[in-house]
């Protein structure tokens, strides 16, 4: 048995804990948006320095933004989300309670506020809890998820069942899942299989192979197992773990696709197996691997350890889609973690090509029936693909390309002079600010319209590009300015007080 690499406790970050406690109203984060060539929405009049008028602008701004996005969707890591009546739902690991984000559309999840949708007063299972996902079985959803006592290896199964057919509750509890074989095994990342016209239990715990590897249960119903647990032994390309277990189904076999190697790693990856329809999954020998990760580290484009995936369909039907949480840096570190989305095809033989993780902040085309997002973006050198535009004063402002891929178009500003100002002017109901956090960042004071201010601390001890700094209230919609004021002043943790400008994203809805 390979060594279990140790997990901090709720798999979640201390930038979410900031922002969740900072914006209450949110409990959001973007990270976004290494280098990239320019995106096709810029508008003509968008250039360095443009100031656009308010009307005809905003205008511009809705038609240039409609029907794209920016990653990453949500703060947390172990994304699950699917698309129901209207709406994208989505969960990511929170650690003290389930909470599930719901938008008409992909691209205004990040403006979405969380809905609470289980909290336990069991002191058994009502810490870390990670990794949920909820599938919907004759008019009713159930949500399953791991938990334990405070001690890692306290990790057990469990599973809610909605009191209606909605997939964010209410739910009650209903069941602990445990193979009869494993009462007393650690087990995280529930899944569920569904071939042959049965149910199964797909989980990473212990086995023959790994302490965090692959096993599947048969289900009798979306509630019980009903059988001993058989293990899969999955190539990884390490020996760490074998998690997060998703499946499709596709070109006559149903496809596996799970992570390896330790999640705190730039190289946690997607590796997959498949099984030929008609098959039985219990027996291990059904199964054939594929050879090599199906989806890496994309260094060119920042993006390290990305994994824990899942899948969803386009409104229309007519697209599929992969979620997944990666990190912008190849330091070692849990933190960061953020949940983003983006197209895959299937090659000629039928098996599914996730292609290459792209860049946070690359713009894509919302999925196929998605009703449109109404964000864009303004970049710290002034150009924004809607009525959107920035200005420095009160010092010399540091500006290059130095932080390449860490910062959108890769460039940003930055400067540690008290008494200086960045101006954002933007049209629209809500704004997000986003740049590196360093070891020698300091304190800012941000303010909306000239209101009070907001101290802000932009110190991060691990390098990371594209972090949200500050997410607004919303406001009514219409013009608006936010000014940030670098302080000169900073925390014992940091070495100086340096501010980041890099770039903003504006919601118009």
């Amino acid at each position: 048995m390979s060594a279990r690499p140790a997990r901090p406790a709720g798999r979640r970050g201390p930038l979410a804990a900031v922002l969740f406690a900072l914006v209450s109203v949110a409990g959001l984060v973007l990270a976004l948006l290494p280098a990239q060539a320019a995106p096709a929405d810029v508008h003509p009049s968008s250039v360095a320095g443009a100031q656009p008028a308010a009307a005809a602008s905003a205008n511009r701004a809705r038609t240039a933004a409609a029907g794209t996005f920016r990653n990453p969707l949500n703060p947390g890591p172990d994304p699950f989300m699917t698309y129901f009546s209207g709406n994208y739902y989505l969960t990511t690991t929170q650690g003290d309670s389930i909470r599930m984000w719901r938008s008409p559309s992909l691209g205004t999840l990040l403006d979405a506020a969380p809905l609470t949708v289980w909290t336990d007063s069991d002191a058994s299972r009502n810490q870390h809890i990670w990794a949920p996902e909820f599938y919907r079985f004759d008019g009713r959803w159930y949500l399953y998820y791991t938990a334990d006592d405070g001690v890692d290896d306290h990790h057990r199964i469990y599973v809610l069942e909605s009191d209606g057919d909605d997939p964010a509750g209410p739910y009650h509890f209903k069941a602990k899942l445990v193979p009869p074989n494993h009462t007393a095994d650690f087990a995280i990342d529930p899944g569920v299989l569904q071939v042959n016209g049965r149910l199964y239990l797909a989980y990473s715990g212990i086995n023959q192979y790994q302490h965090n590897g692959l096993n599947l249960a048969p289900m009798s119903n979306p509630y019980t197992v009903s059988g001993d647990a058989v293990a899969l032994n999955a190539a990884g390309g390490c020996s760490e773990v074998r998690e997060g277990p998703e499946f499709l189904y596709h070109g006559g076999r149903t496809w596996l696709t799970y992570s390896t190697c330790d999640t705190g790693k730039p190289d946690y990856q997607l590796w997959m197996m498949s099984l030929p329809d008609g098959a039985d999954p219990m027996v291990p020998g059904n199964w054939a691997q594929t050879q090599g990760a199906v989806f890496s580290r994309a260094d060119g484009n920042g993006v390290y350890g990305p994994g824990h995936h899942a899948f969803f369909r386009s409104p229309d039907g007519t697209e599929d889609w992969i979620v997944y949480h990666a990190k912008n840096t190849s330091t070692y570190t849990y933190d960061n973690r953020t949940t983003r989305a983006q197209k895959f095809t299937w090659n000629a033989e039928g098996s599914p090509n996730f292609g290459t993780p792209l860049a946070q902040g690359a713009t894509q085309d919302l999925p196929s029936g998605d009703p449109g997002s109404g964000t864009y973006w303004i970049n710290d050198d002034g150009r924004s693909s809607g009525a959107g535009s920035v200005t420095f004063a009160g010092g010399t402002w540091n500006s290059g390309t130095g932080c390449g891929v860490q910062c959108f178009w890769g460039d940003d500003h930055w400067l540690d002079q008290a008494g200086a100002t960045a101006t954002f002017t933007f049209a629209g109901t809500r704004i997000a600010l986003l740049s590196v956090r360093d070891v020698g960042n300091g304190y800012a004071d941000i303010s909306i319209d000239g209101g009070a201010a907001q101290r802000v601390d932009y110190y991060g001890a691990v390098r990371t590009g594209e972090v949200v700094q500050y997410l607004s209230p919303r406001l009514a919609s219409g013009q608006h300015t936010l000014q940030i004021r670098v302080t000169g002043t900073h925390d014992g943790s940091s070495s100086a007080s340096f501010i980041s400008v890099d770039r903003a994203e504006v919601f118009t809805d």
